[in-house]
């Protein structure tokens, strides 16, 4: 090849090459972001995140409502949980009453316009807050032993008047032979038909006993250790 040849190759690459597309610089906060990124995988330290809004936990505050005892029919309230506890008073299902404790397995202590007192569980309705009523004892039962029996007067220990279509009129009378009873209970063929104060003497009502029948009355003398029953009084209509 000879001179100018050699010359004019050159000077072709020499201008080739200045029309070569030359890279341009990297952005400055490209950079600098990737810079960071990579020395924040190098310490360990983790990139941060978005705050997360935060949401104050509201503790709901229990609520307590008056407990209370209502029934669905008349029912005595006792000086303490059992039949053979005095009665205080009746309560009525017009009128709820305040439950102040609890006795296990089934008696609320309640409060009454005549005090306070015992009411069976098997009769009342409990609403309210009455979980978190108070456990009682039972008050301490009386010494001695059951009452004496009482007997009828020996005269008009029993009298009746039957009348009209199936009526009978009766009364009876009795002699007072405890010093201990805590009341009396009139009993009719067996059953409870009447609960009266100690020192009871007698007892009248009105029944309806049709001619030839008959009816069987007993005096039941108690207390809280027993209970003792008088002979029985047989009324028949003729």
């Amino acid at each position: 090849m000879n001179r100018s040849v050699s010359l004019a190759l050159a000077a072709w690459l020499f201008l080739s090459s200045c029309n070569l597309p030359v890279p341009s610089a990297p952005d400055p906060h490209l950079a600098t972001s990737a810079a960071l990124t990579v020395q924040a995988a190098i310490n360990g330290t983790p990139l941060a995140s978005p705050t997360a809004t935060s949401f104050e936990s509201v503790e709901a505050t229990p609520t307590f409502s008056q407990p209370m005892a209502s029934v669905g029919e008349v029912i005595n309230c006792r000086t303490g949980p059992g039949v053979n506890y005095k009665r205080v008073t009746q309560i009525l299902p017009t009128d709820p009453v305040k439950i102040m404790g609890f006795f296990s397995p089934n008696y609320w202590v309640v409060s009454t316009k005549d005090g306070e007192c015992w009411l069976s569980g098997e009769f009342a309705t409990p609403a309210g807050s009455f979980a978190a009523v108070p456990t009682v004892t039972a008050p301490p039962q009386s010494e001695g032993g059951a009452p004496k029996a009482a007997t009828f007067l020996k005269e008009n220990g029993w009298t009746f008047s039957c009348y009209g279509p199936g009526k009978a009129d009766i009364t009876l009378s009795w002699n007072d032979k405890a010093d201990n009873e805590t009341g009396y209970r009139i009993l009719r063929n067996g059953e409870i038909v009447a609960e009266l104060p100690a020192d009871s003497t007698f007892f009248t009502e009105t029944i309806a006993l049709l001619s030839g029948q008959s009816a069987g009355y007993q005096i039941r003398a108690y207390n809280l250790i027993g209970e003792t029953d008088s002979a029985v009084a047989t009324i028949t209509c003729p």
